[in-house]
């Protein structure tokens, strides 16, 4: 009896985690102690403490892309939203702005980007793709415009504390990234705007016929991911000291490798916000583990790429599996 009990035991604590999120645990386990053997500083304190605080931009871009892409959308907007957000916000700042206007105004910018996104998506119906690359175009090319090219240093004091604020000996981004992951997690998971958002992912006539307003939850979304990415652009260009418009290049791939790592369905419909905390924290230890091994920088970008594309390729997988499991109940129910 008790290797049966034990067989149970672990077949309910595999259904609990689930056989993707028990893989990605191993992954993130694998690329610690790789990084590990080829560099004994990998695991220090500091360096984990570094490596958070360098996840928390992507992590909370990674919030936003959980909830969008779940609900069968995308942004490509973020790195250039989050580049004007720290550039526009050290721009008030060195006019006199004082320091809550100008973060209030810089959000407020960040809902103007998502409403914009929702817009393009839902009046003109282009397709989330390309709305947010005319997005991050625009944007990138505005963060330029309003410094004339050029960093812009941040004298204002409180501004500068924020990027130096710990609590309890941990960074003040990092903080923002776990509450963000639990807040926005528990919403998700277990509220009707939640279960609305996977709803509409998994198709968005369905719910529409049961009385929910896909544009709405769509527009709710795209704001939520303008407001994450422009907070998040802010407290970097605290941590930077100045506004930096060439900043977090290819910031969006790196969240969306996270998300779909985490078993989000690019499809829409499918996926959870503990997954992408998998993903954040794997695709952010790859990455420093590269930088701290000495891998050339262009090799670097292969590397990343081919994180991507075993990211995509491991969702292929899981829908294939899922549509073949759905085919397999309906069949069972036929009989």
């Amino acid at each position: 009896m008790s290797n049966i009990e034990n067989k149970t035991e672990k077949k309910s604590i595999l259904s609990a985690i689930g056989g993707d999120k028990l893989i990605l645990i191993l992954a993130n386990i694998a690329v610690f102690v790789l990084f590990t053997c080829l560099n004994k500083n990998f695991m220090t304190w500091q360096n984990m403490m570094n490596l958070l605080v360098a996840a928390s931009l992507v992590g909370m871009v990674a919030v936003g892309h959980t909830y969008l892409i779940i609900a069968g959308q995308n942004d490509l907007s973020p790195g250039s939203l989050a580049a004007f957000a720290g550039t526009f916000a050290a721009l008030l700042l060195a006019k006199g702005v004082p320091f809550a206007l100008a973060i209030i105004i810089t959000l407020a910018a960040g809902v103007v980007v998502g409403l914009f996104n929702s817009w393009m998506v839902n009046k003109i119906k282009l397709e989330a793709f390309i709305a947010t690359l005319v997005t991050q175009s625009v944007v990138r090319g505005f963060a330029y415009i309003i410094c004339d090219g050029k960093p812009i240093a941040i004298s204002d004091q409180t501004f500068i504390a924020l990027g130096k604020l710990r609590i309890f000996g941990i960074h003040i981004a990092v903080w923002m990234m776990i509450i963000s992951f639990v807040v926005f997690g528990f919403i998700l998971a277990k509220t009707k705007f939640g279960r609305s958002v996977y709803a509409i992912g998994g198709s968005t006539e369905a719910a529409r016929l049961a009385g929910l307003n896909p544009q709405r939850i769509i527009t709710i979304c795209f704001i939520l991911i303008g407001v994450l990415t422009s907070l998040g652009g802010i407290v970097f260009a605290a941590r930077m000291n100045s506004g930096q418009p060439a900043a977090n290049v290819n910031l969006e791939f790196d969240a969306i490798t996270a998300v779909i790592l985490g078993g989000v369905s690019f499809a829409g419909g499918v996926g959870s916000m503990f997954g992408t905390v998998l993903g954040v924290i794997l695709i952010q230890a790859f990455n420093t583990g590269l930088i701290m091994v000495n891998v050339p920088t262009f090799w670097q970008y292969v590397a990343r790429g081919a994180l991507l594309l075993f990211a995509l390729t491991s969702d292929y997988i899981r829908k294939e599996r899922r549509e073949k499991e759905l085919l397999a109940a309906s069949m069972r129910n036929i009989k």
